[in-house]
């Protein structure tokens, strides 16, 4: 499996509202940059999510697959690839959240594996995007969720 890229974000609501947007998938494509579309094909038994259909655009990487995710409360929840695309051959990633005086330290990991050639600087480069993107979008989310909108920068 790739290196991962892993980048931290201090959002300024409770983990349990951060979880909450993290396991509302079919809202995705309203705030995670590049999904089109993503659709629950099974829960586990404490009712999230544990498989998930991500039609991703991306730029040049357009592609669908599936995802298959393990919760550990309002602290973790980590992925891993189920099905793979055309061109995602590799899939992992985690947020890991943290409770602090001021809100969530909340971590995005990921790494990616592609089916299709990419310059290792260019993929690292690509995967620094997403998990930046993916965390201010998530603040953005669940600030609004929390009625807290326009709160931290970073």
């Amino acid at each position: 499996m790739a290196d991962k890229t892993r980048s931290t974000l201090l959002i300024k609501v409770p983990g349990r509202v951060i979880m909450g947007v993290i396991a509302d998938f079919a809202s995705y494509p309203d705030w995670a940059s590049g999904v089109r579309a993503a659709q629950v094909l099974s829960t586990g038994e404490d009712g999230r999510p544990d498989r998930v259909r991500f039609t991703l655009d991306a730029g040049p990487i357009r592609d669908t697959y599936v995802l298959s995710y393990t919760w550990t409360g309002d602290q973790e929840v980590r992925w891993d690839l189920a099905e793979r695309g055309s061109a995602i051959s590799e899939m992992s990633g985690a947020y890991l959240l943290e409770e602090s005086g001021d809100g969530t330290n909340v971590t995005y990991e990921l790494a990616v594996g592609l089916a299709i050639p990419m310059p290792g600087i260019l993929k690292r480069q690509a995967e620094k995007t997403i998990v930046g993107t993916a965390l201010k979008g998530l603040r953005d989310r669940a600030e609004r969720s929390s009625g807290q909108a326009g709160g931290a920068s970073g």
